[in-house]
């Protein structure tokens, strides 16, 4: 979370963000309200079947192994991901027993309809007993036994782990595991078909508790014989293993040839009898983004590797292994910065932001044995997979501040309320960055073809102004002078967003933004659908701001727009949100050039009619429960929400045979993306305090606690702690970006003792 201050305690984080051991796991389960589900954490919201998004093929798994995890803070920039669009499936990754996913990292995913493993690894020979363990459950003190002895006996298993794993899924929100079992297991074939058997015991606890969308990734690692043996490939040898398992998470270290020998060898089943037949999609095959023994050299070589294993054609999908390597490679080399850092990354997966520039591939000897294939030049990552919209705004509102879940600064409503040399982190803020936008954006001419030449678009991210949070969406145009007879004004649209459109539904639009420039520039707010030939367009309709909004901070203005497709289709549309830009030149000859700022874009469905009530939220009120008495202020700080339905309509009460009801509530209720806490000293006696003078103390997010913010010393003004009294404001941000007016606010005072 941006939370002022540093060097905070651990109180502020997840709670038990991993366990060493199993027996580290029953301690937290026999401790812990397992059972309750931590509601700060956003729940998966799958990407509905939507025409114009190539589907059948490969998809990407991102397994995220960056430094032994957990290396994100608040108080400093960290790596994070931002190409959710391409990834289908994504692994956080560690050396413990059992890796939890960070909250922020499982909101973010599931804000992008992209699944959230954690990882169960089993590591050198100490990690045997635990191997053990996992299958036969945790055994009792007390002299026990079998009641008779049974010759034909083997190895018992049991499904206590598989349930705890399930109810820990569930509790932290997130959507299975990545297993891996990297030590032999000395029990042979008597241990490996009871592990087999453990696996389906925990895809079904999984689907049963978090949901039919659960994954247990089965690791190529040991065989059926007990044997460490990575195969590099699917093969009868590890065949076992993936059949209970949901996918197959190969090695990295493959040849050239292997993949299409894992095709054809998942080809060659006899699958009749199955149940869950397994797909080529369910194929995930290994490359390691650091290039050690991967095809290519891993960096910008991944391409080779990913051709080979072809996700489009051929159908298999592909499993990167440590792709913070775009981070952990360069941060210390001189001149690193996190601009220097995006760009590379983004140029890693989506390639140069000019059109003519050559990305330099690295030299990669093939290994000896291995054919020379010609790869052609640089492919980013993007190239070998459909890129799909988050979900429905219909089932999930869309809001992006076009965050990478990074900053140095805070925003509210375009107020800075914190500046920080040091910068964060936090997940929990990522949204899209505008999935049409880079690596340049695509303008086209509005309203028809025109002979002159487009402008030209440039895109970036900027950490110094926001309208929410601590960035915003930068388009820098170029438009180069014309002759035309009608240049002086010229129209152009700019695609920002995809999204997945339901078509005769309603849905409302709001983006913020601001323009600066030589010239006059006008921007509207607008919707195309990305499929050819749908012989219709978007009914538009502008919505204008309410006659009581006064000037919004910082040059900011709103657009908001209603918008539907009036037709009737089975599937939804892909389709773009983005700005209608219209620029006006007194001498259109002249080359001129203006900047968009788009502070934000929400999307949400429209009540079903105008006579729905439309539903409110609200904070209700606040409590704090504090520490020691020697740190009078700190504390746990929780709060209570609820809805309001705004003023009492009059009643007019007609016939009891009146079918029409006297009010209808709409069903799209808003829910909180966070929470910003401020604090205000006083004099602890009976005085008018004004919120807007407190001071932003941070937001929520970093533990997945819903309405909870733990009060560190740290993140409090360094004069408060000579008040007598302290007044903390709790401020709601909704899932569509609108922050809560002070009125629909709570406060809690605390005094000393």
């Amino acid at each position: 979370m941006p939370i002022r201050g540093t060097k905070h305690s651990s109180l502020v984080s997840d709670d038990a963000p991993f366990f060493r051991s199993l027996a580290d796991l029953d301690g937290w389960c026999d401790k812990s309200l397992s059972s309750r589900r931590l509601r700060g954490i956003l729940p998966y919201t799958p990407r509905s079947t939507t025409e114009g998004v190539g589907d059948g093929g490969g998809k990407l798994l991102v397994c995220h192994d960056y430094k032994g995890g957990y290396t994100e803070s608040p108080t400093a920039p960290s790596y994070t991901f931002n190409f959710w669009a391409y990834c289908d499936t994504f692994i956080y990754f560690a050396h413990h027993r059992i890796t939890i996913p960070p909250s922020g990292w499982i909101t973010a995913a599931h804000r992008h309809g992209v699944k959230m493993l954690g990882t169960i690894i089993f590591e050198h020979a100490e990690s045997e007993a635990d191997c053990l363990r996992l299958l036969v459950g945790p055994l009792p003190k007390s002299p026990t036994g079998p009641a008779k002895s049974n010759p034909k006996m083997t190895l018992p298993v049991s499904p206590h782990y598989a349930r705890i794993l399930a109810e820990l899924a569930y509790q932290r929100g997130f959507d299975g595991y990545l297993l891996n079992i990297e030590t032999a297991l000395r029990g042979g074939v008597e241990q490996t078909r009871a592990l087999t058997l453990w696996i389906a015991l925990l895809e079904r606890e999984l689907k049963r508790t978090v949901g039919e969308h659960a994954h247990v990734i089965w690791y190529d690692s040991v065989i059926v014989d007990g044997r460490l043996a990575w195969q590099d490939r699917l093969n009868s040898i590890n065949l076992p293993f993936f059949l209970p398992s949901t996918a197959f998470f190969s090695n990295y270290t493959w040849r050239s040839h292997y993949p299409n020998a894992t095709a054809q060898y998942l080809l060659s089943l006899d699958q009749s009898l199955s149940s869950r037949p397994k797909q080529l999609q369910d194929l995930f095959i290994g490359v390691d983004v650091w290039g050690r023994g991967s095809y290519g050299g891993g960096g910008f070589g991944l391409y080779k590797a990913i051709s080979h294993i072809d996700p489009k054609f051929l159908g298999l999908s592909v499993a990167l292994f440590g792709h913070a390597w775009t981070w952990e490679s360069e941060k210390d080399k001189p001149g690193w910065s996190w601009n220097t850092w995006w760009d590379y990354e983004r140029k890693l997966w989506l390639g140069p932001a000019k059109k003519d520039e050559v990305v330099p591939v690295p030299d990669w000897p093939p290994r000896e044995g291995e054919p020379v294939h010609e790869h052609g030049p640089f492919v980013p990552i993007a190239e070998f997979f459909p890129r799909h919209p988050p979900p429905n705004p219909a089932d999930l509102p869309l809001f992006t501040s076009f965050s990478p879940g990074v900053g140095w600064s805070w925003f509210v409503r375009g107020t800075r309320v914190l500046q920080t040399n040091h910068g964060w982190t936090d997940l929990d803020k990522t949204t899209s960055i505008g999935d049409l936008v880079f690596p340049r954006p695509a303008l086209a001419w509005e309203g028809g073809n025109r002979d002159d030449p487009l402008p030209e678009a440039t895109s970036q991210l900027s950490m110094d102004d926001a309208w929410l949070g601590g960035s915003s969406l930068v388009v820098s145009v170029a438009a180069p002078g014309s002759e035309a007879e009608d240049a002086y004004f010229r129209c152009v649209w700019l695609p920002i967003q995809s999204l997945s459109i339901t078509p005769g539904k309603s849905y409302r639009m709001t983006v913020m933004l601001k323009t600066s420039g030589p010239v006059d520039v006008d921007v509207g707010a607008s919707v195309k659908a990305l499929v050819p030939a749908l012989g219709t367009e978007f009914d538009i309709t502008h919505v204008p701001a309410p006659s009581e909004q006064t000037a919004l901070p910082g040059g900011w203005s709103e657009v908001t727009v209603d918008f539907q497709l009036p037709l009737h289709r089975d599937l939804d549309v892909l389709s773009a949100a983005g700005l209608i830009i219209g620029f006006a030149c007194e001498d259109p000859a002249q080359a001129v050039e203006f900047t968009i700022h788009v502070g934000s874009l929400s999307v949400y469905a429209n009540p079903s009619s105008p006579e729905h009530t439309v539903v409110e939220p609200r904070v209700i009120w606040a409590d704090v429960v504090r520490d020691a008495p020697s740190s009078p202020f700190t504390g746990v700080l929780t709060w209570g929400t609820g809805m309001s339905l705004g003023p009492v309509p009059t009643i007019s009460l007609t016939s009891p045979e009146d079918t029409r009801p006297c009010w209808v509530l709409d069903d799209n209720i808003p829910g909180f993306l966070y929470h910003n806490i401020y604090v205000a000293a006083h004099t602890g006696e009976g005085v008018a305090l004004g919120p807007e003078q407190a001071t932003f103390v941070g937001t929520t997010g970093l533990d997945g606690r819903e309405n909870r913010f733990y009060i560190d010393a740290a993140c409090l003004p360094p004069g408060i702690f000579s008040a007598q009294a302290v007044r903390f404001y709790v401020q709601g941000v909704t899932d569509r970006g609108r922050v809560l007016q002070w009125q629909d606010c709570a406060f809690v005072d605390v005094r000393k003792r």
